[in-house]
């Protein structure tokens, strides 16, 4: 993958389909990568679909300072790969963490967005989800081979149903490494001190509704798994009270889902010919 130095003398690494379609950046979850969005891209066909690795995850470099892992600075990373891309605009299709980085962005650079799709997140993130993340987050699994991991995940992945044959192998070995003492996970796992660092659980919630729904002009469009215990059924009702947008419930999913779901892929694919009219 070809990479790029940030401001702050960080190499992350990115890729980039061309071509002369809307500009989509994928932006992962927490602990994810640019892997994420393998199944997506036939869905994304005719956008020119850039996939960037968060500093710390992936094949970017690690951060000797961790707590530069937060929300804010991998905003800062993806304006400054457009940058880097010459690119003045461009669309957001936002995972989990990858959607709040949409809507801080909204709030540092609003001109640099043309749409923005949110995969099972919104401005209201639930509490028992949350919880559930920084139990494991920054922590190798007690599993020792992928074949003991893929047999987990096919058994105790909560909200999961009808996965693809095949699937939680693929899922297994992108984002955990085998090595002799068991499986490892593929990324800073001091990314965990700065997750814990920016929870204060006395402080209120950034109140976020009022970023995203200064998103409305642009096209939007939005994903929740159907058991998701990050984004609640009634948070995503009123994002489609709040914005007009292209929305859809993906059933057997939980957080989150995979995009190659169909009602995932007709999202997708309606949202990027809604982008295609608004291209100069």
């Amino acid at each position: 993958m070809p990479q790029f130095i940030t401001s702050d003398g960080l190499s992350l690494s990115f890729d980039d389909t061309g071509g002369a379609g809307p500009a989509v950046l994928c932006l992962a979850g927490l602990t994810r990568n640019a892997s994420d969005f393998d199944y997506a891209m036939p869905a994304l066909k005719g956008a020119r679909v850039i996939r960037m690795d968060y500093r710390g995850r992936g094949q970017s470099q690690w951060a000797e300072n961790p707590m530069t892992y937060t929300i804010p600075r991998e905003a800062q990373d993806a304006l400054e790969l457009l940058d880097h891309l010459s690119l003045p605009r461009a669309a957001i299709l936002g995972t989990s963490r990858g959607g709040l980085i949409a809507l801080t962005i909204a709030a540092l650079a609003p001109q640099r967005l043309s749409g923005v799709c949110f995969n099972d997140i919104g401005p209201v993130i639930e509490l028992g989800g949350l919880e559930t993340i920084v139990d494991y987050i920054g922590r190798n699994p007690v599993w020792k081979t992928y074949d003991e991991a893929e047999t987990a995940f096919a058994t105790r992945v909560p909200g999961f149903y009808n996965v693809p044959a095949g699937r939680w192998r693929e899922e297994v070995e992108k984002h955990y490494v085998q090595t002799d003492q068991g499986l490892t996970i593929n990324y800073d796992p001091k990314l965990r001190d700065a997750v814990l660092a920016s929870i204060d659980p006395n402080a209120t919630p950034p109140d976020l509704w009022p970023l995203f729904s200064s998103l409305s002009a642009l096209p939007l469009a939005a994903l929740r798994g159907d058991t998701s215990d990050i984004l609640s059924a009634e948070t995503f009702a009123k994002m489609q009270e709040c914005a007009p947008m292209i929305a859809a419930t993906v059933q057997n999913r939980g957080h989150v889902p995979f995009l190659d779901e169909p009602e995932s892929v007709h999202v997708l694919t309606r949202w990027v010919a809604e982008l295609r009219k608004d291209m100069p």
